[in-house]
């Protein structure tokens, strides 16, 4: 009997590492929903903010053709992504600290214009607005989410991950985010992955390759993960294991009614800030 998508549990990089942060965490942003309006609830912030604008303004480039990508004036496409996360709705304070992220963004833009790299060659568009694939059929857990970037390798037919990094911290070297992408790019395009990579856009000028994890190990710390939360599901159990930490405290303000209303995602989710 074929299983129902909607009834399934859906897993991400993102949800699993809210979960890994704080189950608390985890149930506020993927199960809570406002009474009035309905909708689950997301926090913005300032980093937050700039990330998104910046990598709206790379996404915007694996549509256009490879002869024709760097004509487009990226400035003015990071300019017009910034227009949706500008004032309150980008979780910022004052004109001075939105000024100083943009030129942040703006640094970054200029050095994939000066540096374009795997983003001159073709690239992997996966047909499905959210990729996913049945991690678990016997569970019912599926594995979703978006790659930042699939380069192409004409010689060897194969691809390349590329995730961009618009913070300063380093990506933890335990977390699930290359296991989580390999799966993915694994199950829902045809060819192999051959390649890794983090670009650190705020600091260097091209990606670094990252050690390629096993697929069956990546495999069984996904899903290992996956069955933790779906249990704390059936349970109902997300207690925060500190009784309140720097993870949970933020949003779980919002939900007691002491965030700021400031939009709508494209997820439909409720936009506030604190």
């Amino acid at each position: 009997m074929q299983k129902d998508k909607f009834k399934a549990l859906w897993v991400s990089h993102s949800s699993i590492g809210d979960f890994l942060k704080c189950p608390r965490l985890y149930y506020f942003r993927n199960i809570y929903k406002d009474p009035l309006s309905g909708h689950k609830i997301t926090l913005m912030n300032p980093p937050l903010a700039l990330g998104q604008a910046v990598h709206d303004t790379i996404e915007s480039l694996s549509r256009i053709p490879c002869s024709e990508r760097f004509r487009t004036d990226l400035e003015k496409k990071f300019a017009q992504s910034w227009q949706k996360v500008t004032g309150k709705k980008g979780g910022f304070k004052s004109k001075e600290e939105e000024s100083r992220e943009y030129e942040r963004g703006i640094e970054m833009i200029r050095k994939i214009k000066s540096n374009p790299g795997p983003l001159l060659n073709k690239a992997i568009k996966i047909k499905s607005q959210l990729p996913w694939y049945w991690l678990s059929l016997e569970e019912e857990i599926i594995l979703c989410g978006k790659i930042d970037w699939i380069e192409y390798n004409e010689e060897t037919n194969n691809v390349h991950i590329i995730d961009f990094k618009t913070g300063r911290v380093e990506e933890d070297d335990n977390s699930l985010q290359l296991p989580i992408y390999l799966l993915l790019a694994s199950n829902t395009q045809k060819r192999a992955v051959e390649k890794a990579s983090y670009w650190y856009l705020e600091r260097n000028d091209s990606p670094t390759t990252m050690k390629l994890p096993d697929i069956a190990s990546s495999y069984d710390a996904v899903y290992k993960e996956a069955k933790r939360i779906k249990l704390a599901r059936q349970l109902e159990h997300f207690k925060c294991p500190k009784g309140g930490c720097k993870y949970c405290t933020p949003i779980e303000h919002v939900a007691n009614g002491k965030g700021e209303l400031v939009g709508l995602s494209e997820y439909n989710q409720d936009i506030y800030i604190l």
